[in-house]
This record gives C-alpha cells, sequence and structure tokens, in this order.
C-alpha cells in the first residue's frame, strides 16, 4: 500500500517541476510552501473522493475536460511566465511578493487541485490500496493522509536539495538557462494535460 503510494509520489511531474523551479528561484522557504501547496491539494482531492465528488469528474468526460484544459491552461502559463523572465532578464523572485503564507503555496495547490489524473488516481486505485478492517471512508481518508504527508516529505526534501545547490544557479546565464529548462518543461506537461484523452 505504502509502497504504491510512494512509487506514485516520486515519479517526476508538474508538482515536483513547480517545486525546483521556486527552490531555484527563491530559495527553500518559498520551495517548501510549494510543497505544502501540493499537500493541501491532495487532501482536496482526498475530502472530494470520500464525499464523492471525486467520482462524478471522473466519470464525466465534460466535468473532466473542463477540469484537464484549466489544469494544462495554468501550466502552460507558468511554463510562459518563465520564458519570459529568461527572455528578458527578469528572474521569477523578483516578480514575486510573498504576503501571508507565500504565493508559493498557492502556486502548489493550484498545480495540484488542476490537475485531474488525481481524482481519477483516487477514485480508481485507492479502493483497492484500502485497509480491509476499517469503513470505506475511513480508509480512503487515511490513504489520502499518508499520500498528502509522503508528498510534502518528498517535495520538500527536493526543495533542501535543490536550493542546497542554489550558489551554482545564481549566476545569470545559469539561470537563464534554467528558467528556460523548466519553462519548457512545464509548457510540455501542459500541452501532455491538454492532448491526454479523458
Amino acid at each position: 500500500m505504502i509502497g504504491v503510494l510512494a512509487l506514485v509520489t516520486v515519479v517526476p511531474g508538474p508538482d515536483m517541476a513547480v517545486v525546483t523551479q521556486h527552490a531555484i528561484a527563491s530559495g527553500r522557504r518559498e520551495a517548501a510552501r510549494v510543497a505544502a501547496g501540493v499537500a493541501t491539494g491532495l487532501l482536496v482531492w482526498g475530502v472530494f473522493c470520500v464525499v464523492g465528488l471525486a467520482a462524478v469528474l471522473a466519470a464525466s468526460a465534460e466535468a473532466y475536460a473542463v477540469v484537464k484544459l484549466l489544469g494544462a491552461a495554468y501550466l502552460l502559463l507558468l511554463g510562459a511566465r518563465a520564458l519570459f523572465g529568461a527572455r528578458h532578464g527578469v528572474p521569477l523572485k523578483a516578480s514575486r511578493r510573498t504576503t501571508g503564507v507565500g504565493n508559493g503555496y498557492w502556486t502548489g495547490l493550484a498545480t495540484n487541485v488542476l490537475n485531474p489524473k488525481i481524482a481519477v488516481f483516487y477514485v480508481g486505485l485507492l479502493p483497492s490500496l484500502a485497509p480491509g478492517g476499517l469503513p470505506a471512508a475511513a480508509g480512503m481518508g487515511l490513504l489520502v493522509l499518508v499520500h498528502a504527508v509522503l508528498s510534502l516529505s518528498w517535495l520538500a526534501g527536493v526543495a533542501h536539495a535543490v536550493s542546497s545547490a542554489r550558489s551554482f544557479f545564481e549566476g545569470p546565464r545559469v539561470r537563464v538557462a534554467l528558467e528556460r529548462v523548466t519553462g519548457v518543461v512545464l509548457i510540455g506537461f501542459g500541452l501532455r494535460v491538454a492532448a491526454e484523452a479523458n
């Protein structure tokens, strides 16, 4: 059970790309906020799953398409912004203003909540992994909590590792190159999400 969730957690995707981008541009603290936003997004999907809304999304081609296109558009926006910053020499951190819990938190939350694949994963796989000795809702809730903790721990570790090497990324040429790579990766994820069948 935990092994399956751990495997799903460490597979590279938009969440990891956004955490890496923030770790390079703004440091470990802001990247950790992104990770917290991602974990919160998983909890949101978990609540939707327990009350049945995720099943509606997974079963409705129209609802899935709406969330999918919103998620794709958001990733394309993040990628385009990174490419714009690289082209015009405006680092990501210069365009951000961290207030309250930080913009990184909301970026992580939006990236995850606008990913309908989480709903499909939770509805399709989690019931088969739920402990048999618990009521269905409690078992699902426990799995979602475990997945959120695993994701938060993994992404916080990624944030720490990348930000520890941040001095290497401080050079203008390296930073511009990384912004370009991150922008292309995010746009690639956005296009892949948009092209996926419902």
